[in-house]
């Protein structure tokens, strides 16, 4: 689905809640439906907004850093500037396309702003309607253009994550081992990691978001490598748990249950079923092996343009799954004072079973 066609659906939703139009803020949003990919440094500093009439041509707002880039990115899309800030132009703006119902997104919107936003456009009888997961449910179901994308993004992180496998050696960093696969990331074409690397070693691969640090690697000591990247805007997730050199009987037994768990789980996805039974297949084999208490993270969360959004493979989601959503499949165990093991694959849901966008899976059967 082209922008166009994804305005134009923004639109009839729009309409059937008889509201004038939609400001988008949260920037994966706004890069799906216009194609204008600056990042925003953090909720409080923006670097545009999308607004879109019901009944009018979208426009892209924006400031004077931006102008060339949205320009040569949003196609035939108006983009305006605000140099006396965002309010000030759609104090202008708003009563010139004729909108009286304003709809935004009140789960990335300050609530600051939206206090300042609705005082400036109560004189001019303007009424803000907050909304979530607007443009979000859109997201959801990817078409075969996205999917290509994630796929490609899934196979560049694999080339990366390969290239390095074969040059990690016992009394590297954790830091180093981080530094090197997002660098050779940015050299292989990513436009960033989409999220901050996580290495680990040892004891401290039971930690499930670990933040790198001057901890060597062990030759006989678990090492877990969490990494993903954004290639032309779509994001890859991978986790990959090994040991340098030569496992220990204990380690293949919890790899091995992971292993188990992941490939169930993967094996019984599908549209039509739901996301708690997917979570519950890969809970139960780690529960009956005496695990249960370690593994205490959902199974999965889907990726696009964001690398964690939803459908979520949890225990606590009962909604089916549906073709073209994308998903992780990553359980894990970790063990205090010895170490954890989490492996992570990313796949399809297709109407008769899902496709596995990961290759490089054979090393892990060991």
């Amino acid at each position: 689905m082209k922008h166009p066609q994804r305005i134009e659906f923004i639109q009839r939703k729009l309409r059937r809640k008889k509201l004038d139009a939609l400001l988008v803020s949260q920037a994966h949003n706004r890069r799906y439906l216009s194609g204008y990919s600056a990042a925003d440094h953090d909720i409080g500093e923006s670097s545009g907004v999308l607004l879109i009439p019901a009944r009018d041509k979208p426009v892209l707002l924006t400031d004077f850093r931006f102008q060339i880039q949205a320009e040569q990115e949003v196609g035939d899309m108006k983009v305006m500037l605000y140099p006396k800030g965002l309010l000030a132009l759609l104090k202008t703006l708003l009563p010139d396309l004729n909108v009286q119902t304003l709809g935004f997104e009140s789960h990335y919107t300050l609530h600051s702003v939206a206090g300042k936003m609705e005082e400036t456009l109560e004189e001019q009888n303007i009424s803000l309607h907050p909304l979530t997961g607007f443009v979000e449910e859109m997201r959801l179901i990817k078409d075969e253009e996205e999917i290509n994308k994630l796929r490609e993004s899934v196979l560049l992180n694999e080339a990366v994550f390969e290239e390095l496998y074969q040059q990690i050696e016992p009394g590297q960093t954790e830091i180093e081992i981080a530094l090197a696969i997002e660098a050779t990331m940015r050299i292989n074409g990513a436009e960033s990691p989409s999220f901050a690397t996580i290495v680990a070693t040892g004891k401290r691969s039971a930690l499930p978001h670990a933040v790198p640090g001057n901890v060597k690697v062990k030759k006989n000591k678990a090492l877990m490598i969490d990494m993903g990247l954004v290639l032309n805007g779509y994001c890859s997730d991978m986790t990959r748990t090994f040991v340098p050199k030569k496992p220990t009987k204990k380690y293949l037994k919890i790899h091995r249950l992971v292993r188990k768990a992941q490939l169930a789980a993967t094996e019984a996805i599908r549209a039509g079923v739901s996301a708690s039974s997917i979570d519950k297949i890969a809970r139960t084999i780690i529960n009956d092996a005496g695990y249960g208490k370690q593994f205490g993270h959902a199974l999965g969360h889907g990726v696009g343009l964001a690398v964690h959004e939803d459908p979520r493979l949890s225990s606590k989601n009962r909604k089916h799954l549906r073709a073209g959503m994308i998903v992780t499949v990553e359980p894990g165990i970790y063990l205090p004072n010895w170490g954890g093991v989490r492996l992570e694959n990313m796949v399809v849901v297709r109407e008769d079973g899902c496709e596995l966008l990961n290759t490089n899976t054979t090393w892990l059967d060991i």
